[in-house]
């Protein structure tokens, strides 16, 4: 199997059964992850994380916080590849309703993932708007 179909089945698979260890073992040592979600999981501004340990955290954290309705884990059986990138999406529109609109890209090397950048689209950024809105008023 091709490095990158086997990165898109193996780490569906293992975030949706919220295996972090089968996760992290996907990811070199050095492995650079970027995601909206970091700063609110890790309260931290930046929302890039360096290294496995950084990275595990933060994934043992997002398993440990679901299940969440917008999370259906909702995808066709289409990928993009070329060289070292992979892309897949998990769209908006379900056959059971809206989920979470993300875009994953990886770029692999040495069949392990070495940066990965998870874009949201405008139907999960809203909802990102609204839960720190709601956590400001909360505070105040």
């Amino acid at each position: 199997m091709h490095t990158a179909e086997h990165l898109y089945h193996a780490w569906h698979d293992a975030a949706k059964n919220r295996d972090t260890d089968g996760l992290i073992a996907l990811y070199h040592d050095d492995a650079e992850l970027e995601s909206p979600l970091v700063p609110i999981i890790m309260q931290r501004d930046d929302g890039t994380l360096r290294g496995r340990a950084e990275i595990r955290a933060f994934l043992a954290e997002g398993a440990r916080r679901r299940p969440n309705e917008w999370v259906r884990w909702y995808r066709d059986a289409r990928y993009y590849t070329g060289g070292d990138i992979l892309i897949w999406e998990y769209p908006r529109q379900t056959p059971d309703g809206n989920q979470v609109d993300i875009l994953e890209l990886m770029q692999h090397r040495d069949g392990k993932i070495y940066r990965h950048r998870i874009y949201w689209g405008w139907f999960g950024t809203q909802m990102l708007i609204r839960s720190a809105l709601a956590k400001q008023e909360a505070a105040e």
